[in-house]
């Protein structure tokens, strides 16, 4: 059995944790990629525990609730288009969630976290590609003893902008719906340091019913793939309803 703790710095929606970064603290309990299923938000400053099954998954539960589940995967392979952080950082902030934000205090997203809290990832259509992205230079607190970022934040680096990416291609009306992350699958080929002049890319993967799907991938400053992830989103009516809402089926 281990605990798991999400710290208030790293919320997604108010009073719960940010998918991304849940996803991969629990991706953390296996060893390479992993495929995380939230199957409802994760709360903040709350002890939960994880414990393996019969059948080589990890279940998270809050008490006798089952929170979420995760089980090694194969490694995602994408093809990554490419985006110069000259491009990246033309389109910052230019996604028309930006207008109106859902979660403005989002850890990875929001543009109410001041630098050096949260991660101000901010993407943007790259015009005449179907590709959202984003610059983003890790700061020193979400790096370990050695420099490098942590693996989860790796993840909820790579969560907002395939959101963004798949909200906006499917046209969804903002005003009225939300979406929450459902399921991602990630596998890290790197880490990059603190500092590093990265950029995150994203791009719509289509959509099912209340489903909506992208990849996405962080780029490092040698424009090596250092992170690629396929993700589901479940739409939710606006504002996003109670926390016993399932997210994933």
């Amino acid at each position: 059995m281990t605990e798991l703790y999400f710290g208030r710095r790293f919320c997604g929606p108010p009073g719960v944790a940010n998918g991304g970064f849940a996803c991969g603290s629990i991706a953390a309990l296996h060893d390479g990629a992993a495929e995380v299923t939230l199957r409802r938000p994760l709360p903040l400053e709350r002890l939960l525990a994880a414990r393996p099954d019969d059948h080589g998954a990890v279940l998270v539960l809050d008490g006798d609730t089952l929170l979420a589940e995760s089980r090694p995967a194969a490694p995602v392979e994408l093809a990554v288009p490419a985006v110069s952080l000259d491009e990246a950082r033309a389109v910052a902030g230019q996604s028309r969630y930006y207008a109106d934000p859902v979660f403005p205090a989002c850890f990875a997203c929001g543009m109410g976290r001041r630098p050096g809290d949260g991660l101000r990832i901010f993407p943007g259509p790259v015009a005449g590609r179907a590709l959202w992205a984003a610059p983003w230079t890790p700061d020193p607190s979400v790096a370990s003893a050695d420099g490098s970022v942590r693996p989860e934040v790796v993840w909820a680096a790579l969560d907002c902008p395939g959101g963004l990416a798949a909200a906006e291609a499917s046209g969804l009306a903002q005003e009225d719906t939300a979406i929450l992350l459902g399921r991602m699958t990630a596998s890290l080929a790197g880490l990059p340091l603190a500092g590093d002049q990265c950029r995150v890319v994203a791009w719509p993967g289509g959509r099912d019913g209340r489903k909506l799907i992208a990849g996405s991938a962080l780029i490092g400053p040698g424009d090596e793939v250092l992170a690629a992830a396929l993700a589901v989103w479940v739409t939710v009516p606006r504002p996003v309803p109670a926390l016993a809402a399932e997210v994933a089926s």
